[in-house]
């Protein structure tokens, strides 16, 4: 009785203690002719109501089916943290609901995604102002072999000093994964010539036979994959 009493007081620090590596995130499509007007007030919205944990990112979506619009991330916060938040007050739900939904198109998307360490050559804090996301959707029921497979590519990334953060996205429409390119020295890091060939890169690590097994898997249990560019915009971030 005496050691389920104190399991039971240690429950409240085992939820304290969850890992900060959920991400609540949101796309937004302002009217061509209101993006200024989008932007001033996306910006009062971000610094008067999401700040410490709830703090936003804010990005501009340069290339892609959602270019043009704004992808705004949120955190990273715990699933704990998710459970003990307040509710949004109603000062908070009427600014948005007044000054910001007005000026955009249609709903865009939304939902969380998980930063997923044992397959990122990149610590989840360490940010850049430019990147490329590729978006990777498996077959159904071939998460964990897609999974299997990037953490292979990801020795490829530590070993060229690339570095990407993977996040999962969780609860949140299809399987899909997000290989999050972070260009820290910007635009150049495209160009090949700045780094070795992706498949020469994976070749050096697991041979000829190695990459043809890599190809074969994606070909097999990979449903769709598109990439974007995305730059950061702390000008309508928090601070």
């Amino acid at each position: 009785m005496r050691k389920f009493f104190l399991c039971w007081l240690l429950l409240p620090l085992f939820a304290a203690s969850q890992t900060k590596n959920v991400i609540s995130w949101f796309r937004a499509f302002p009217k061509p002719e209101k993006i200024t007007e989008f932007e001033k007030a996306l910006t009062a919205h971000a610094q008067k109501f999401h700040t410490g944990d709830w703090k936003w990112r804010a990005y501009e979506v340069l290339s892609g089916p959602d270019a043009g619009g704004y992808h705004v991330a949120e955190g990273p916060i715990s699933w704990a943290q998710l459970d003990d938040r307040k509710d949004i007050s109603k000062e908070h739900t009427a600014d948005w609901n007044t000054n910001v939904s007005p000026l955009t198109t249609t709903q865009g998307a939304q939902g969380f995604s998980m930063y997923r360490e044992d397959l990122s050559s990149v610590p989840l804090s360490e940010f850049s102002e430019k990147m490329a996301l590729t978006h990777v959707f498996p077959k159904q029921g071939y998460a964990d072999t897609i999974a299997g497979l990037i953490k292979k590519v990801k020795v490829v990334w530590q070993k060229s000093n690339e570095p990407v953060a993977v996040y999962q996205i969780s609860g949140s429409g299809p399987s899909q994964f997000v290989l999050v390119f972070r260009y820290k020295t910007g635009w150049k890091e495209r160009d090949p010539s700045f780094r070795k060939p992706f498949m020469e890169r994976y070749k050096a690590e697991y041979n000829e036979s190695g990459y043809n097994d890599y190809m074969a898997v994606i070909q097999q249990f990979v449903e769709k994959s598109w990439t974007e560019l995305l730059v950061y915009r702390p000008d309508l971030s928090s601070k």
